[in-house]
């Protein structure tokens, strides 16, 4: 259990975090209540079985379905997902981004708002610098969340996210209602850079 800023105080509010991968997805529910944070559950979606290594599509509706089955289950007000940094190999990186589209996809038709959190802003929440590692990211989940073990490493990272919404989610809510922090419905291309 971890203390929460106070502009987090009201009704119980519960957050599913998703870490998104092909062979692995964690997903990781906490409980916000006033200013304290209670684990409710996490774990991980696996594609690897009933399911041939070059079947994408059928490995994107296990995602999309195992997501809709956390969100049935467990009832979650909110959800915050990783967004998916840009790998050294191209075809890694189209992979991951289709999982991680499968999930997001699960989330929106299920009703649920959603936030997205890169992996260095999930660090530096939950570790207190952005280049922490795994087992790092493991330790500091079980301690906030008063765990009597460490979770498995994709179930910590999307605890991880959900945390981070919790701490986070309701200063950028706020910010946005001050500032114009929507997305550019247009982007430029200048430069060999689109911005």
């Amino acid at each position: 259990m971890t203390a929460l800023p106070s502009t987090t105080a009201g009704a119980p509010r519960r957050v599913l975090g998703i870490d998104p991968g092909l062979v692995c997805t964690g997903f990781g529910v906490v409980e916000i209540e006033g200013r304290h944070l209670h684990y409710v559950a996490s774990g991980t979606i696996r594609t690897t079985s009933g399911v041939a290594q070059g079947d994408l599509p059928g490995r994107l509706k296990i995602i999309f379905e195992g997501v809709r089955e956390v969100i049935a289950r467990y009832e979650p007000t909110e959800a915050a997902a990783e967004i998916v940094f840009v790998n050294v190999n191209p075809q890694s990186t189209l992979l991951l981004g289709q999982a991680r589209g499968a999930a997001l996809t699960a989330l929106v038709t299920a009703g649920l708002p959603v936030a997205e959190y890169t992996a260095l802003q999930m660090k530096k929440s939950v570790v207190g610098h952005g280049l922490a590692a795994k087992d790092q990211v493991q330790a500091m989940v079980a301690r906030l969340l008063n765990l009597p073990g460490l979770p498995g490493k994709d179930a910590a990272d999307a605890l991880g996210v959900a945390i981070t919404h919790a701490h986070a989610g309701g200063s950028f809510a706020a910010m946005a209602q001050a500032t114009d922090l929507n997305r550019r419905t247009h982007a430029q291309f200048k430069g060999g850079r689109t911005y």
